[in-house]
């Protein structure tokens, strides 16, 4: 069975081109699943025929009397269901086991935003002229200004960037490519940061680097580095439960939505393959109207 988790996790890899964060939750999750097949039948390497029905309910059942997150457990059957479905197309398996067994229903929780007043102020917070504030302003305001997920500004290198036209090649989820539009302010940050990085790699001779955003040895910023400035900044003007690179993501969808932006071209800016993904963010408007209505209408 472990034969055939390798080889399906290769398939995802270089046919389906999955991302490698997508590889690397699936396997984790098939390899969980083995792990459970294993402590329930006593059995050090479970085969394929021990994969039935009810041992993926027994399993489902095992993750939520841990407290597993409803969403997880969805994402751990899909990888269940991702897998024997390519057993049965490419191992000649008989019968598929996982058809029918429903996913466990979504948590509907609304995402976190920040107010407007609240990111005027939040790109107040980087002043000077040094490399880090510059840099920190350009993370802020791409952020905000693009909707770009925490891993595609990680990914973004210099050659991605196109000042002359304002707008940006990012690499999203499946590795898929899409362009979006640089606001005047997210530009303005970004040439001020520029031309002080490349001042900063001259004096260390890494010209080379094609990373957009560098840390203070001129490599490319770590991911948990713009986690930690993003919530540094965040936590100087406002207070939510999630202070995230996505919370300024969620603010940039809301705000668009507000003004009346198209729920299509929305998705498209987010990079969202289905449209369900970004309806989300109309709940969020919703509610923000019902407070709104409650506040002033004399009949509330």
């Amino acid at each position: 069975m472990h034969n055939y988790v390798r080889k399906f996790i290769m398939h995802l890899e270089l046919e389906r081109n999955l991302s490698v964060n997508t590889v690397k939750n699936y396997e984790h999750d098939l390899k969980q699943f083995l792990e459970f097949l294993s402590t329930q039948l006593a059995c050090r390497k479970p085969g394929i025929r021990h994969v039935t029905r009810l041992a993926i309910r027994h399993f489902l059942s095992h993750l939520r009397h841990q407290g597993t997150k409803v969403s997880t457990m969805r994402r751990k059957l899909a990888a269940i269901k991702s897998f024997m479905k390519y057993m049965c197309s490419r191992e000649n398996l008989k019968v598929n086991p996982a058809i029918g067994i429903k996913m466990p229903a979504g948590e509907k929780r609304l995402p976190c935003f920040v107010e407007e007043d609240d990111i005027e102020k939040l790109m107040m917070i980087p002043q000077g002229d040094g490399l880090t504030h510059l840099r920190d302003l350009a993370i802020l305001e791409i952020l905000y200004g693009t909707g770009m997920r925490l891993s595609e500004l990680h990914l973004l290198d210099v050659g991605d960037i196109d000042l002359f036209s304002e707008t940006v090649r990012v690499k999203g989820k499946g590795r898929k490519e899409r362009l979006i539009p640089l606001g005047r302010m997210a530009v303005k940050a970004m040439k001020s940061y520029l031309r002080k990085r490349s001042e900063f790699l001259a004096q260390r001779h890494r010209l080379e680097e094609r990373a957009f955003l560098i840390n203070r040895f001129g490599r490319r910023l770590s991911r948990r580095g713009i986690q930690r400035i993003v919530r540094h900044n965040l936590e100087r003007v406002c207070k939510l439960k999630q202070m995230s690179p996505h919370v300024l993501r969620h603010t940039f969808a809301t705000h668009l939505l507000e003004k009346g932006a198209d729920l299509r071209a929305v998705q498209e800016l987010l990079g969202h393959a289905s449209l369900s993904s970004t309806q989300i963010y109309t709940h969020v408007t919703s509610e923000r109207l019902k407070q709104v209505y409650d506040q002033a209408h004399p009949r509330a």
